[in-house]
This record gives structure tokens, sequence and C-alpha cells, in this order.
């Protein structure tokens, strides 16, 4: 039996810190690799889109532990909609409010982003789990399936 020091909630956040920490390099070399044949806006959608993916990938898989599906596939992308959302208002309020200079308030919004981008992924990746068993026991067993 393999134990570990942290339980297995720290767990989790340590492979989703990991995570982000891969995905952002992984999505920058998309980008830089890209960007040697096309433009940078070009680049950067195509990276930033396969960025999408190997989060829903990463955190399925490796942080959260649920089969891929394709409701979660294409509910995912969610995720980064409100993200971009919240993160776009905290950012003008860094900026326009409290006055942290242009350059450093990105870095403090990335970082609060942190747990609510968690609790988005946690979310979506397990009421999408959680339909997609129900859809499987519907087939198997008509009529005695409930969320």
């Amino acid at each position: 039996m393999k134990s570990s020091a942290f339980g297995p909630r720290t767990q989790r956040w340590l492979r989703f810190i990991l995570g982000g920490g891969v995905n952002t390099a992984f999505t920058y070399g998309v980008y830089i690799f890209v960007n040697l044949v096309l433009e940078y806006q070009w680049a950067y959608l195509i990276a930033y889109a396969t960025g999408i993916v190997f989060s829903y990938w990463f955190n399925a898989v490796m942080v959260f532990r649920v089969p891929l599906t394709w409701k979660g596939f294409f509910a995912y992308p969610l995720v980064y909609v409100i993200q971009y959302g919240a993160s776009a208002l905290l950012l003008g309020v860094l900026i326009e409010v409290a006055e942290v200079h242009e350059t450093l308030a990105p870095l403090a919004v990335t970082i609060g982003m942190v747990p609510l981008t968690y609790m988005m992924s946690k979310w979506v990746l397990r009421w999408t789990n959680r339909l997609a068993m129900v859809a499987y026991r519907t087939r198997v067993n008509p009529g005695k399936s409930k969320l």
C-alpha cells in the first residue's frame, strides 16, 4: 500500500497546479511553433484551443480521475468562457479602482483565478461524468436510473 504525506484533496490541488504549469508551457510552445508559419493571432487561437483540449484531458484523467466523455469535452470550454469574463472584470477593478500597475495586475488575476478555475473544472467534469453514467444505466436498465 502506497502512502503519501498529503491527503487526496491536497494531491488533487497539486496535480491541478502542475497541470496548469504544464499546460502553460505546452501552449506557449504551440504558439511559438505555429507562429513560425502563421500570423500571431492565428497562432494564439490555435494555441488557446489546444490548451483547452489539453486541460480537459489532463484535468479529467490526472486531476479529477473521471472518464473522458463527449459531453465533458463540449461542456469544458464553458469553464474558460466564465474564467475569461471573471478575469477581465477583476483586471479592470485592479487597474482602474485599486490602481495596480498594468504589468502586475494580470499576474494577480491569474493567481486569483486558480481556485475559481479549479472549482469550475471539478464541477463540469463531475457533472458530465454523472450525466454519462445516467445515460449508460438508462441504456442498460431502462427506467431504473437516477441522478
